[in-house]
């Protein structure tokens, strides 16, 4: 296992930095969230559920790490243990950051280009505490992201 972005090439660290998202200030931010991900990836029984899991294991690491907050070591995304789960990390989380963006441009938000969002937008709830957070008209985000959620690929 590799300890740091240096192990993964730098990859995650530019990554994270497109991404822009909202830096939270507290270690104990992240330990919950790894903590949270663990015991749904612990639960987890289906070859692909684990694979989505662990990647938001490692998603919630390396967003620690780039928080400043190196809470656990990061395995290397080169190796054949997390390879796949790390692609399909990327694939997730991007598509989900992509996903607001665009909804919130269909929304009319006047500054869509602000949102950097990677919550699961298959959960209503979450949607409505996104269109909040940046003071876009809830109804017509959910409606506009539900039509949306029928073409997107976007990885559970």
């Amino acid at each position: 296992m590799g300890n740091s972005y240096s192990s993964n090439g730098g990859v995650l660290k530019r990554w994270h930095g497109v991404l822009r998202l909202t830096r939270q200030p507290v270690a104990s931010w992240h330990r919950d969230r790894v903590r949270e991900e663990l015991k749904e990836r612990r639960m987890a029984k289906t070859w692909g559920h684990r694979l989505s899991e662990t990647s938001d294991v490692l998603f919630s690491l390396s967003r620690a790490r780039y928080d400043g907050f190196p809470i656990r070591s990061l395995p290397s995304m080169f190796g054949p243990h997390y390879a796949l789960a790390y692609a399909y990390m990327l694939a997730k989380y991007t598509s989900r950051w992509s996903f607001y963006r665009v909804a919130a441009y269909l929304s009319g938000a006047p500054r869509y280009d602000l949102v950097r969002e990677v919550v699961n937008p298959s959960k209503s709830a979450k949607l409505g505490e996104v269109a909040s957070r940046h003071q876009i008209d809830r109804v017509k985000f959910k409606r506009v992201s539900r039509q949306l959620l029928r073409v997107w690929p976007l990885p559970p």
